[in-house]
Formats: structure tokens, sequence, C-alpha cells
């Protein structure tokens, strides 16, 4: 699982990801699933998988809260 606030894609990814924004670009191949708040896929990018469009509220609440655990 890669949880991160921004990924950029230029390769191959399996599995699951959690991220406020990802990008795949033109060689870009993603495999599972994406929980996002915004998802980019350039001409040739390949998505094989499943996206959720997180809630930015939702997103806002567990950044603080993950924060506050430093």
């Amino acid at each position: 699982m890669i949880n991160t606030q921004r990924l950029v894609v230029q390769g191959l990814v399996e599995g699951t990801i959690n991220a406020d924004r990802v990008e795949i670009k033109a060689a870009g191949h993603v495999k599972g699933e994406i929980s996002s708040l915004e998802l980019v896929i350039e001409s040739r990018g390949i998505f094989e998988g499943n996206s959720i469009v997180k809630d930015s509220k939702e997103s806002k609440k567990k950044i603080s809260a993950d924060l506050s655990k430093s």
C-alpha cells in the first residue's frame, strides 16, 4: 500500500494507492485500487482497477489527526 499526498507514476505500480493526487504519465501503468481526491491519466497512461473519489473534508481530518500523533 502506498500512502502519500501526491504520486506521479511513470512506470508500473501494482497494489493499493491512497493519495490526494495521483498522476499516471504516458509511460505509467497502475494495476489496483486508487483512492484519491484527484486522478489524472495522461494519454497512453494505463489504469486497470478501481478508483474511489475521497471526500476532501475526510482527507483534511485524517491529515490533522496524523499530525497530532507526531
